[in-house]
């Protein structure tokens, strides 16, 4: 029984630690240099601690990972805008959970990769429908924009949103599987 105790307080640490991790990872942010990507879509690297729970214990972990970071970001940065954050954290959920999942199924590198493919193309899609849903039409009403037009939301998603979601999944993965290759003994023996 004590050591199911120290496993899950070994977990919970190991989970609270990359969560703050995170939260400092999305603070080291850059833009694309890409003029048709709006200024504002920056891309960050704070999904990788969420990846490295979620293919070392499991995807909830993940989740519980890209939660935390996304918490932490809100008070540490007091801001008055929470529709960024909550986007941030569906984009996490969307591109960590492939990888966590199909890496807890059969732990190759191959099954990383395919993962990350996997959710490189869930969180495109997925970030570009929930923008143009959901996303875009609440910041308007909380900015007290006026509301876009149809044609305006799908230009936005189409030229902005999707190829920035695409870009910053690549650009994870390969940072993720680099890292991947040097911890995955450690990763595998916890």
């Amino acid at each position: 029984m004590k050591s199911a105790q120290t496993s899950n307080l070994y977990r919970l640490i190991v989970i609270s630690i990359m969560g703050t991790i995170s939260v400092l990872l999305i603070l080291l942010n850059f833009p694309l240099p890409f003029p048709f990507i709006p200024a504002y879509l920056r891309i960050d690297l704070s999904d990788i601690p969420a990846l490295i729970a979620g293919v070392m214990f499991s995807p909830l972990a993940g989740v519980l990972v890209v939660a935390i970071k996304n918490l932490l970001y809100v008070i540490v940065t007091a801001i008055s805008d929470p529709i960024g954050a909550i986007a941030n954290f569906f984009a996490g959920l969307f591109y960590v959970l492939p990888v966590a999942y199909l890496f807890k199924k059969h732990q190759t590198m191959k099954n990383v990769l395919i993962g990350l493919a996997i959710g490189t193309i869930i969180m495109t899609i997925g970030m570009s429908l929930l923008n143009y849903f959901a996303i875009i039409p609440a910041y308007s009403l909380f900015m007290g924009w006026e509301e876009m037009s149809q044609s305006v939301k799908l230009s936005t998603v189409l030229i902005g949103i999707l190829p920035f979601n695409l870009i910053k999944g690549i650009i994870v993965a390969v940072v993720f599987a680099i890292i991947f290759v040097k911890l995955q003994k450690w990763i595998e023996k916890n």
